[in-house]
């Protein structure tokens, strides 16, 4: 089991976290959870993902603020960085994309079937 690809998923709801961790899981990645920006940060502290699905509108630190502390750090500003949020304004998704985002998700026009094809592809360019 190790050599597994670590994806890290940063969402304050429960139900959508266990969606997702559930169906990761199945696809055989290990998962690294976060309930908020904070712990994000700290979690990136210790583990290296090789991709990360993070929220915007979380307590504590926000998922944009997450986002700039990601790209402004030379260890994970390569991380690919997908946001998959409610937030479908299309100023909110300029503004994720403009700070570095690689893929802008709204979560209720992707599937987690979906979502999870969008992680391969990203997955597969990076290596």
């Amino acid at each position: 089991m190790e050599n597994k690809n670590k994806i890290m998923i940063v969402e304050d709801d429960s139900f959508v976290m266990d969606i997702y961790q559930t169906r990761l899981s199945q696809e055989g990645y290990s998962v690294i959870e976060a309930r908020d920006g904070l712990e994000a940060l700290k979690k990136l502290e210790k583990e290296i993902p090789k991709l990360i699905l993070l929220d915007i509108i979380m307590p504590n630190m926000d998922g944009l603020e997450v986002l700039k502390k990601i790209k402004e750090n030379k260890v994970f500003s390569s991380i690919p960085v997908i946001l998959l949020t409610n937030l479908s304004q299309k100023e909110e998704i300029n503004l994720g994309l403009g700070l570095g985002a690689d893929d802008y998700l709204v979560k209720s026009h992707f599937t987690p079937s979906e979502v999870l094809e969008k992680i391969k592809i990203y997955l597969t360019e990076k290596k």
